[in-house]
């Protein structure tokens, strides 16, 4: 037995004497499914973890508590089992049914995994760049709200393809009807919010895409409702009063969150947009936008830079800066937004975008999985996924919790980037939306 391993033996030793001065809340199995018997621990200086089996009549629940207060204890948890309920069968494609095929595709969704313990090995199915959404999907199960279930997205961007409507419009292979909520149309003043551009629709993809139906690929909050909301034209563009009337519609419509990846000139003055927004605020919602894209702005610009909204920045597969990620202190988090590495220090050479099924080029009743999405409005959408998921799960912040308890939750559990602390690049992170919806996480 190498000398690791005697010292882990010891300690779990000292975890059986420990047992049973335990209180009872201690000792209870854990939530979600794990091998009886089995605890993971790494000891501090450490760069691999290993797998104890226990003795007889040690709880793992013990254990893992026991373990936890020892200082040489980097960590200890349950030898958890991942169920195929938490791993969707999407086939990544929209033309052959390769079981969970969106793996491979959606880096974005995976665990950095040994990547970021310090192991250096490549695992298969992680990513430097991903925010454990796999971990994320599991807590939301065992909370019985499956992908967010109970809580509603606002979608507000050039529509979303959401329904069929004569010729014209199909709804999106990769939703079901019943995932929506009715929305409104704000440039074409209807009821009808269908989306004319392919932006929208790969928005709400990212934040809700239908699972477990075979086909194409995931979203964050797949079990939420989403509310699609056309504030932009076809050319992506949408006046300040339409996209404050928009937030006022959300928020009075049962809107929890609303996803915003668009944004105004530099410096320019919406105070409608400024006063909807504080209106959806004090109405208990939860304010997502992106804060724009290098080529097009100059700066982090409204609604990202308001009060209370969480600005959300880019970054690529390899964890870092997107090149198209626009920096200032009003950045809070960063997500995936897919492309090429900035110019900061760096070593990541990927340059995957972030993919979900939407419109074709052109057309608003084909539908593809282009390889041209990147930037700041996609990060944007898993922010407001996360969310969905925070939310749903009231063993986290209680019911009902204000807003920006849930934006204080996705910067403390987020991965600090670059510069030690918040820094005006990456902000408090990259977002994990794994240990954002975890109860035991404080």
């Amino acid at each position: 037995m190498r000398a690791p391993a005697k010292r882990l033996a010891a300690a779990v030793v000292s975890a059986a004497a420990l047992g049973a001065l335990l209180p009872a809340a201690a000792a209870s199995a854990a939530p979600a499914a794990h091998a009886p018997g089995e605890v993971i621990v790494r000891l501090e200086g450490q760069r691999v973890s290993h797998t104890l089996d226990l003795p007889p009549g040690v709880g793992v629940g013990q254990a893992t508590a026991a373990l936890r207060r020892n200082p040489a204890v980097s960590y200890a948890v349950p030898n958890y089992i991942a169920t195929a309920s938490v791993l969707p069968n999407d086939s990544g494609s929209l033309r052959n049914s390769r079981p969970r095929g969106w793996v491979r595709r959606q880096w974005n969704f995976l665990p950095c995994g040994s990547l970021c313990a310090g192991g250096g090995r490549r695992v298969a199915h992680q990513s430097r760049g991903g925010i454990n959404v796999v971990s994320a999907w599991r807590h939301a199960n065992a909370a019985k709200h499956p992908g967010g279930a109970g809580v509603t997205v606002a979608v507000l961007d050039t529509g979303v393809a959401y329904r069929s409507l004569g010729r014209r419009f199909r709804r999106s292979p990769d939703f079901r009807a019943s995932q929506f909520v009715p929305g409104h149309d704000f440039v074409g003043h209807d009821a009808l919010p269908l989306d004319d551009n392919g932006h929208g629709t790969h928005v709400a993809g990212t934040i809700g895409e239908a699972t477990f139906n075979r086909i194409g690929l995931t979203g964050i909050a797949y079990g939420a409702k989403l509310m699609p909301v056309r504030v932009l034209n076809q050319l992506g563009r949408g006046k300040a009063d339409t996209i404050a009337r928009g937030i006022r519609f959300a928020a009075t419509h049962g809107a929890d969150v609303i996803n915003m990846s668009f944004n105004f000139a530099c410096r320019v003055p919406v105070p409608d947009v400024t006063k909807a927004l504080r209106f959806a605020h004090r109405r208990g919602i939860v304010l997502v936008a992106s804060v724009g894209n290098e080529g097009s702005e100059i700066c982090v610009s409204p609604p990202a830079t308001e009060p209370h909204v969480i600005g959300v920045g880019g970054t690529t597969e390899g964890a870092c800066l997107g090149w198209y990620s626009l920096t200032g202190e009003k950045v809070d988090l960063v997500a995936p937004g897919g492309g090429f590495r900035s110019s900061l220090p760096c070593s990541d050479e990927s340059a995957r975008p972030v993919l979900q099924v939407t419109l074709r080029p052109g057309s608003t009743n084909l539908f593809g999985i282009p390889r041209d999405y990147v930037g700041t409005s996609m990060s944007a959408a898993h922010v407001a996924g996360a969310a969905a998921l925070i939310l749903a799960d009231r063993r986290i912040l209680g019911r009902s919790p204000d807003p920006d308890a849930v934006t204080a939750r996705l910067e403390s559990t987020a991965r600090d980037l670059g510069a030690p602390g918040p820094d005006p690049a990456y902000g408090a992170g990259l977002i994990d939306a794994g240990a954002a919806n975890d109860p035991s996480v404080r």
